[in-house]
């Protein structure tokens, strides 16, 4: 028998955690499912005479939506779930979804459904995943929920490689600026001390023979110190306090803020819509598309609007709060809700959403690549004024006698 640590939620939301023995993960599940509670996870803790099984899984999102995709069109050619599970172990080139397909198909072999084998890998299945798959299974529509899933996912990858995108020449402007300055610090700036060394020296030479000195004599401590401070920030990060008070600066930032709250909207309004078309109930959705946004700002809101919901109000009191939302989007969820179709206008303003944040980021980069020319312009320029300024002085110096 094995020690398993669960999460759960209950009909009204709430969450519960427990500790279950039991001799598999599907006993868990199954122990859970007659409590009516919705499992989130199911960690082994120990064994009692045993040893617990762990394996894990690394997946990629777009290869899961590939699968997905697969998946849906077996099962809508009327292929039994087990058969269309074999034929995509055959035909998987990723070795390591290959593996991971085999276990899923030896879970349902034995009985369990597809989304109890889910479960038993978290790593790979996110909530949202499984929720919407057993809502599909309950109601007889897997292959919808299937073809909703590779869909989300694809949007997702292509959001994420679009920004990602758009970071790349950015970041590389930035190494390429500073490997240049450290570069001449290291090799350039020392040839020219010995020349200057009787001479009278202006302020923004002084600095740049002492910049040179302290890298070349404490590279090792400062490159110490950089990792320190890299450390510190990402432990920090790890605090909700923490995140919370980056992410509140980094919104601040002109046209940058903007499309990182698009972003964050985006993500919000494509989960709930999904999983509210596919039959998660709604404070369900809500919890997991709290945890999905990566906003711990918009976490809040979502946190306030699930209180609401609770006591009976409307979805679109609680996120006007905070200005987080734009107006418009606020409208067309009030009028969604009157109308009873919320789920396909949150799917609609998601896609409305991206296109902003396509335009945002175009913005944000435009606005992101000349900054960081300036900054470089201005350190290359603050190297030649240390450098010829003492040159020109001397130059001046001797024209004059």
């Amino acid at each position: 028998m094995n020690q398993f640590h669960y999460t759960a939620l209950s009909e009204t939301g709430q969450k519960v955690t427990g500790d279950l023995e039991a001799e598999s993960e599907a006993a868990v599940l199954r122990v859970l499912g007659d409590k009516r509670l919705f499992p989130v996870s199911v960690r082994g803790k120990g064994a009692v005479g045993g040893k617990p099984k762990t394996q894990s899984y690394r997946v990629r999102s777009r290869e899961l939506g590939i699968m997905y995709g697969q998946l849906a069109d077996l099962i809508g050619s009327g292929v039994p779930l087990l058969r269309a599970l074999d034929s995509l172990v055959k035909s998987t080139v990723h070795s390591r979804l290959q593996e991971l397909l085999k276990e899923i198909r030896i879970s349902v072999a034995e009985g369990k459904s597809l989304t109890d084998s889910f479960r038993q890998f978290p790593e790979v299945f996110p909530v949202l995943h499984t929720a919407m798959v057993q809502a599909g299974e309950r109601a007889a529509f897997l292959e919808d929920v299937l073809r909703s899933l590779a869909g989300f996912l694809e949007r997702l990858d292509e959001l994420r490689s679009k920004v990602l995108g758009a970071l790349i020449y950015p970041a590389l402007l930035m190494a390429l600026g500073s490997a240049v300055m450290v570069g001449a610090l290291i090799f350039f700036v020392p040839k020219f001390e010995p020349l200057l060394a009787n001479a009278k020296k202006p302020l923004p030479t002084e600095l740049l023979f002492w910049a040179s000195q302290v890298v070349r004599s404490y590279w090792y401590v400062l490159i110490v110190a950089f990792a320190g401070l890299v450390a510190l920030v990402w432990a920090n990060l790890r605090s909700e306090k923490a995140r919370r008070t980056i992410e509140v600066w980094r919104l601040k930032i002109p046209v940058v803020g903007d499309a990182l709250r698009l972003v964050a909207i985006t993500r919000f309004c494509r989960i709930l819509g999904t999983m509210l078309a596919n039959g998660v109930p709604m404070l369900q959705a809500l919890k997991i598309s709290k945890d999905a946004t990566g906003s711990t700002l918009l976490g809040e809101r979502i946190a306030e609007a699930a209180e609401a919901v609770r006591d009976g109000k409307r979805l679109s009191e609680p996120l006007g709060t905070g200005g987080f939302f734009p107006e418009q989007v606020l409208a067309m969820i009030a009028v969604a809700e009157e109308s009873n179709k919320l789920d396909k206008v949150l799917v609609q303003i998601a896609d409305t959403v991206e296109r902003r944040t396509n335009r945002q980021v175009d913005q944000a980069v435009r606005l992101v690549e000349p900054a960081i020319l300036c900054l470089v312009a201005m350190g290359i320029g603050f190297l030649a004024l240390g450098l010829l300024l003492p040159i020109f002085t001397m130059a001046s110096q001797l024209g004059s006698r």
